[in-house]
């Protein structure tokens, strides 16, 4: 049977009008524990095997299983359950349909896929479809901020409490299009030493603030050298900016310490390890040209970048995918955030990004095409039927 379009719509104004703020985000906010409860008893009434895995107290992981006959392929569907918070929305949970559109926070970020991940699913399921392979649908916790679900999906891969599948899809919104990269960040504190002393006495202080000015001006000179230098054919350059800083104990005093965060956002093949030798060239060098230079770096938290396969079987098949569906050219796209792709790529898992078309992630007034839900539920239908039939 065809793809109940209407029913895509309908799944994702009920999860939108379930609200899944994320509590690490917005404390108080309810988490994912309701809008999983839901996908979970949709998925077991249409004869799925469904497990639900805390990935942290109160932070569910929905796990779904559609059973092949055997012989076949494991092929993984991942999309997250939470959102942002609401602040400056005035109806964030109406999941209204109008002019075209479903609208509410989740709308876009990311429930939409999630509808069409369980319509793609009812429509395999009522056409008596035999797949050989299995496919395993994961509706994780936590995207929005530590990626705690995911993780734990790549956990249970790695000790064998989940099969290792041949390929995944993120389900993340690309527009209809096949998603082959996005950037990684590295996150670096840096401090600079100084020596304390009353703020008449510069014969015995050492400015720590004035120190941290010319990492400033070195991290102003970084970003030119990679906005000038190479470019990944994907991705362009990777780039860097000073986000946070802090110094000082009062007015009338020499600080002896400041401290600057830093985002250095990567793009393959670099790593951590490239980061943090740029940021410790950089102090070296400052401190050869001022002996009262002394400053130390940190790496607090990593993300990598990540990229496709372009030779995949995963992405071939959803280029097939969305040209059968659309009667177009597959179109290919990239993101500048991070996704949960990455972590799925770092366990070397073959994967793609595909999703619906929308608009207004993290913004007020978020919305996504619903006519875009059932269309990306044929393509994950068909990606199904090719990968795993």
């Amino acid at each position: 049977m065809p793809v109940d379009h209407a029913l895509a719509v309908s799944l994702l104004q009920d999860l939108v009008r379930i609200p899944s703020v994320n509590p690490d985000l917005v404390p108080g906010a309810p988490g994912e524990a309701d809008v999983a409860a839901y996908i979970a008893d949709a998925l077991r009434s249409w004869g799925l095997t469904v497990d639900v895995v805390e990935a942290a107290a109160g932070r569910p992981n929905v796990v779904a299983t559609l059973k092949g006959s055997g012989g076949g392929r494991t092929l993984l569907f991942n999309g997250h359950m939470d959102t942002v918070g609401v602040e400056g929305m005035a109806e964030p949970y109406s999941g209204e349909l109008r002019d075209g559109r479903v609208y509410g926070r989740g709308a876009i970020d990311m429930k939409g896929s999630l509808a069409a991940t369980m319509a793609a699913t009812k429509a395999l399921i009522d056409d008596g479809a035999q797949l050989h392979g299995d496919v395993v649908f994961t509706y994780v916790a936590d995207e929005e901020y530590a990626s705690l679900g995911t993780e734990r999906v790549v956990a249970d891969i790695a000790s064998g409490r989940l099969p290792r599948p041949e390929a995944a899809v993120n389900t993340e919104p690309t527009g209809l299009r096949v998603g082959l990269g996005h950037k990684g960040f590295t996150w670096v504190e840096v401090t600079t030493e100084g020596k304390a002393a009353h703020g008449s006495r510069p014969d015995l202080g050492v400015d720590a603030i004035v120190k941290m000015g010319k990492v400033l001006v070195e991290v102003d000179r970084w970003q030119a050298r990679l906005e000038a230098g190479d470019r990944h054919p994907l991705l362009g350059p990777g780039s860097v900016h000073a986000s946070l800083i802090d110094g000082g104990r009062e007015m009338s005093s020499y600080p002896d310490r400041c401290t600057l965060k830093l985002e250095r956002r990567t793009v393959p093949p670099e790593t951590a390890d490239t980061v943090t030798a740029e940021v410790g060239g950089m102090l070296d060098r400052l401190a050869a040209a001022d002996p009262t230079f002394a400053a130390s770096s940190t790496v607090t938290f990593v993300r990598n970048p990540w990229q496709a396969d372009l030779g995949s079987e995963i992405v071939s098949t959803t280029t097939v995918a969305i040209a059968t569906v659309t009667d177009a050219p597959a179109e290919t796209m990239t993101q500048t955030g991070w996704l949960d792709s990455a972590l799925l790529g770092d366990a070397e898992i073959p994967t793609v990004i595909c999703g619906p078309r929308g608009d207004g992630l993290h913004a007020v007034d978020e919305s996504v095409e619903a006519a875009s839900l059932g269309i990306c539920a044929e393509i994950y239908e068909q990606i199904i039927r090719q990968f795993c039939g």
